[in-house]
């Protein structure tokens, strides 16, 4: 089972006795512990304080090769960010929610056994302080501020109603499962019929990269403790997961083959610059629910729900890649799972939920529907994201194209807006981000290539300039000695053009 994998679908409208919630959440927005507060300022330090790890600064590369510990976070940008509040539904690809899910990643995987593929005498030091307790300590200080910022719309978002029994839940199942088998993935659709189908599969394969490579860890975190045989029969598919111990079987090792047929790095977070907020929100959001252990009947749902889907999603991603990439692409990560999820599916609802619900009362069914239609949401999400971000790769010319008018109109004195002036250098430290509303960069001096994707840039030169939407993400990297260059707040770039 790939925690990752309601990213592939596309959610329907929440329905059969669920609601969009009214009014805002009633959980403290700073909280550290439970019953246990601190003040506003208190956890921005201690925010900043993580942020300040030398492991998390940007790095000059786009790419980390074989070293799991070297993560950026953009730090100066931490600083200037508030996590205080809960983000709202139109918020959670903000900057703020990119700079939260990437500290919170680091957070959970601080659990979790990373080593170097070589050279581990070289990194030495980084693993040490990727698993200090200084960095752990605060890591722990953090992560419920993060996560209220992060997934506090979730409860707003959805809310249960009615009254439910396990048949109610297994014949709603049943009518999603329906749905989605006879559908043709709207994902996989989009990226077959693009501008550049090879590239955009490309970013697909690295952002699932960012969960498929420690496939199960979340999960794995509920199989310790005592509770009954609902633990053995999770057992049971965290270890298909895991190979049932033979590493060339494990899933993430076929996963890896698949990167590597099409010409790609099989080391952890190699792309980790590139991962979407919404991505990295998929993968958070099972630990969030594993972690926490009285989140349990929660994770119960969202993994009966992604087990059940995941068999047809794989069949449809390993067509797209054959189609696109021929004899030469590995699929069997996602042939596999193309007949073993069909079981998994079941073995989760049967052997899981309903026993769940058997012994300790349909009072657990709302927590357990809560995390299916939490993933579901996510995953609605997660698809918008990655479509408008593929867009954006494919159409940058465009974007370049509607810089001089709109900057004509600003020197006009038509479009009134705030603007910085930058000097940048070649050798300056890279960084993937995003902007809460639509920019207009305009280069004076010198040339910059501006990095949409993996491998994906368009060069501007001096006097040209490109639109920026808000919430895509992009890097630039000066390919001048220096660069002077001017960003403009526009807002909607589109009421800029009217």
């Amino acid at each position: 089972m790939s925690e990752t994998t309601k990213s592939l679908l596309s959610a329907e409208p929440i329905n059969h006795g669920l609601a969009t919630a009214e009014g805002k959440s009633s959980r403290p927005a700073i909280v550290a512990n439970q019953g246990f507060q601190l003040r506003a300022e208190e956890i921005k330090n201690f925010i900043t304080l993580y942020a300040e790890n030398p492991l998390f600064k940007n790095t000059e590369d786009w790419t980390i090769k074989d070293n799991p510990y070297r993560r950026p976070i953009d730090p100066d940008a931490v600083k200037s960010l508030d996590f205080g509040e809960a983000l709202s539904r139109e918020q959670v690809l903000s900057k703020s929610a990119l700079a939260a899910h990437r500290m919170l990643l680091n957070i959970y995987e601080s659990d979790l056994v990373f080593l170097p593929d070589g050279d581990f005498a070289a990194k030495r030091n980084d693993f040490g302080a990727f698993y200090s307790n200084q960095n752990k300590l605060l890591g722990e200080i953090v992560r419920p501020t993060l996560e209220h910022h992060v997934f506090g719309f979730l409860e707003r978002e959805v809310a249960v109603t009615g009254k439910w029994t396990v048949d109610d839940l297994s014949l709603y199942l049943r009518s999603l499962i329906e749905a989605h088998e006879q559908s043709q993935l709207e994902i996989v659709t989009a990226i077959l019929s693009s501008r550049e189908p090879e590239k955009n599969a490309i970013s697909f394969l690295i952002q699932v990269a960012s969960d498929f490579l420690t496939e199960a860890s979340a999960t794995a975190r509920n199989v310790l403790g005592k509770y009954g045989s609902i633990q053995s029969e999770l057992f049971k598919i965290a270890i298909d997961d895991y190979g049932y111990g033979v590493h060339q079987a494990k899933h993430s090792t076929l996963f890896e083959n698949t990167l590597a047929s099409c010409g790609l790095s099989t080391y952890a977070h190699t792309y980790w610059q590139f991962y979407l907020s919404s991505s990295l929100a998929l993968g958070n959001y099972y630990h969030y629910v594993s972690r926490d252990h009285s989140k349990f009947f929660r994770c119960l749902g969202a993994i009966a729900y992604a087990e059940a889907m995941f068999a047809h999603t794989c069949k449809q991603v390993a067509e797209m890649l054959r189609t696109i990439f021929g004899s030469r692409v590995d699929t069997h990560y996602f042939d596999e799972h193309g007949h073993i999820d069909d079981h998994h599916g079941r073995m989760a609802f049967d052997n899981l939920v309903t026993p769940a619900i058997a012994k300790h009362g349909d009072g657990v069914i709302e927590q357990i529907i809560r995390g299916l239609e939490e993933i579901r949401c996510l995953t609605a999400i997660g698809d918008e994201d990655f479509t408008a971000q593929m867009a954006w790769s494919d159409e940058a010319e465009n974007y370049k194209s509607l810089a001089q008018p709109i900057h004509q109109r600003i020197l006009n004195g038509e479009i009134a807006c705030s603007k910085t002036t930058s000097v940048s250098r070649r050798d300056e430290p890279a960084i993937m981000r995003v902007n809460d509303e639509d920019k207009l960069c305009m280069v004076e001096a010198g040339q910059m290539n501006l990095v949409t994707d993996h491998d994906r840039f368009i060069g501007i030169d001096a006097g040209e300039g490109i639109v920026i939407p808000r919430h895509r993400m992009h890097g630039s990297k000066i390919s001048s000695g220096e660069c002077v260059y001017h960003i403009f707040d526009i807002g909607d770039y589109k009421s800029c053009l009217s």
